[in-house]
């Protein structure tokens, strides 16, 4: 059977939590980043729960230096959750090698075992006093840890998205987000280097 060559310049990506959260906010200012910014291709589908405000909700972005023939993420490179429904219900679709992001707080990724990265997202949105701007946070975390889509483009689809008079709290947020990131990111190069000296 002839295997299936990858798409390196494809990256499929689902954001996963519960209605409130600001899920296909975050999926809608990730989309544009990859077309306004970083001039490539990008699809977003959006699903919603039973009930939108604390239903289970997900936001599909497919971002490509070609066409996007169908809109539809089947393997995600990249599986963000913010919520335990949206990991029990999306996990087992994370393609191999795939990336698992998550809010450290709000996520138990059980029986998983491959690549993690987690925020206490909500946590440090409330530390701002605005729990609202935890999908920001998040935002910015995978935008340093997957490089999907670059820091600047991300930024500028963030004031562009959010509303009038917010646009310092938001860059804060997402910043952030980002910082904490390049920080997680630096400890797991630290660690590696380590492990290659001993």
């Amino acid at each position: 059977m002839k295997k299936e060559k990858e798409d390196t310049t494809r990256s499929e990506i689902i954001i996963t939590g519960f209605g409130g959260q600001g899920i296909v906010l975050a999926g809608r200012i990730l989309g544009k980043a990859a077309v306004l910014g970083d001039n490539k291709e990008s699809t977003l589908v959006q699903a919603y729960g039973p009930e939108a405000r604390g239903g289970a909700c997900s936001a599909q972005v497919i971002i490509s230096d070609g066409p996007i023939h169908y809109p539809y993420v089947r393997r995600p490179h990249v599986l963000v959750c913010m919520s335990q429904g949206g990991f029990d219900k999306f996990v087992s679709q994370i393609r191999e090698g795939g990336t698992l992001i998550i809010d450290q707080d709000l996520v138990k990724p059980r029986g998983y075992d491959g690549q993690i990265f987690s925020i206490p997202a909500t946590r440090l949105a409330e530390e701002l006093g605005r729990k609202m701007m935890a999908n920001i946070i998040m935002l910015g975390f995978l935008t340093a840890v997957t490089g999907a889509v670059s820091v600047k483009a991300a930024l500028n689809a963030v004031l562009a998205s959010v509303p009038k008079g917010t646009e310092k709290t938001n860059t804060t947020a997402f910043n952030k987000g980002c910082d904490y990131g390049f920080a997680v990111l630096k400890g797991l190069e630290k660690k590696a280097t380590g492990k290659t000296g001993a």
